[in-house]
């Protein structure tokens, strides 16, 4: 029995050993990015419950423009909660939509979509697929990149008088037509997204996304409106918010 212990213990050595030992390789840059990816989503973690509606302007390869009104509500369990949730709705169309994100303290995000009758649950990859036929896709709105384990600060400083840092994200595991790395830069004092651009794994740039305002609104910064360019077939989306100026 002793000598069994001893090899428990033993083994269990060895594996806290490999995790410092991983810990010690990774460079100051992907330090300080993996910190920053926590810091923009505790930064991103919503102080009370709210509810807003929007619209979707979607201008397709073809230069046919389409405006889809879509509503936007933020439920948390209270100030202890270990998660909360973005529910995204589209119901003034013939096919009404609903996404339905549930973000967990060191989980990666849930997703669950109903469309068409049905609904499944989604997370990691499977959720780089359109909402509601916009260039955004559900893992854009969750900002899943964020979760993936491979961050680097690439640098920091000013731009338009607004402090920032530019991150890369990178994922560990991606699939074929889907993200491969997401350099976004952030700013500084609210932890939202300026401008992020999106490649696939040969490194062709998939998508651009910037963000036209940042408001604070009820002590807490949300986004006003929000572009993406698609280059796969060179369409583009514009998300706005019907926010309540403070």
């Amino acid at each position: 029995m002793i000598f069994r212990f001893a090899l428990v213990v033993l083994g269990l050595l060895a594996v806290l050993g490999a995790a410092a030992a991983t810990t010690n390789e990774l460079s100051d840059a992907e330090i300080q990015g993996r910190k920053l990816a926590q810091q923009i989503l505790q930064q991103q973690w919503p102080v009370t419950n709210f509810t807003q509606t929007g619209t979707l302007k979607i201008r397709d390869a073809k230069g046919k423009r389409t405006e889809i009104p879509v509503r936007f509500q933020i439920s948390v369990a209270g100030m202890n909660a270990s998660s909360w949730s973005g529910d995204y709705e589209v119901t003034a169309t013939n096919s009404p939509v609903r996404l339905v994100i549930v973000h967990t303290d060191d989980q990666p995000n849930a997703y669950r979509l109903s469309e068409n009758g049905g609904s499944k649950e989604l997370e990691g990859n499977k959720a780089m697929i359109p909402f509601a036929g916009s260039d955004f896709w559900m893992a854009d709105l969750g900002t899943e990149f964020f979760h993936w384990p491979q961050q680097k600060l690439i640098k920091q400083g000013v731009w338009n008088s607004r402090a920032y840092s530019i991150l890369e994200s990178t994922n560990p595991d991606p699939s074929t037509n889907g993200y491969a790395r997401v350099v976004s830069r952030i700013d500084s004092e609210s932890g939202g997204i300026l401008h992020a651009e999106a490649y696939d794994a040969r490194g062709k740039k998939l998508k651009e996304y910037d963000t036209k305002t940042l408001k604070k609104v009820n002590g807490q910064w949300q986004v006003e409106e929000m572009d993406i360019n698609n280059g796969q077939n060179d369409s583009r989306t514009r998300l706005e918010f019907d926010l309540k100026k403070e």
